[in-house]
């Protein structure tokens, strides 16, 4: 088995673990470090890992000032709890991206809204079509 860790930077990591686990409808623990925390699913699954800009001499996580917040990164959850999940986006921001719609490619719904550093976050219904073999449709 493979599993991807996806790793980003963050102004406040004990905040941004509060913002993802309420998103994502999980229960909220504290980020194991102050420079570090990752997001877990119910089975312990690693979701999403949180470090805090400058610690550790990363090359792309040295400041928010260098590299770009979500530049050309875009955080695409896939979660069995999408109508739970909108109400609790709308309180976590002033505004949605991305009303919700359905997405041609996946046929399923979904919305899209900005984390608290400006990441891009899609957040989409797990039911729908196979993820396997899709076609991706680019919005007009």
């Amino acid at each position: 088995m493979k599993r991807n860790w996806t790793i980003i930077g963050v102004t406040d990591v004990s905040q941004s673990m509060k913002w993802y686990q309420s998103l994502l409808g999980l229960p909220e623990t504290a980020p194991a470090h102050d420079y570090f925390g990752q997001v877990l699913d119910s089975d312990g699954t690693v979701l999403l890992c949180l470090h805090a800009w400058g610690p550790h001499g990363h090359p792309t996580l040295t400041s928010p000032d260098l590299a770009a917040p979500g530049n050309g990164l875009l955080l695409f959850f896939r979660v069995d709890n999408f109508d739970e999940a909108l109400p609790v986006a709308r309180s976590l921001v002033g505004r949605l991206e991305e009303e919700p719609h359905l997405n041609p490619s996946t046929g399923t719904k979904e919305f899209s809204l900005r984390d608290p550093d400006g990441y891009y976050v899609s957040v989409s219904a797990l039911e729908g079509k196979p993820e396997y073999g899709l076609e991706y449709v680019a919005p007009e």
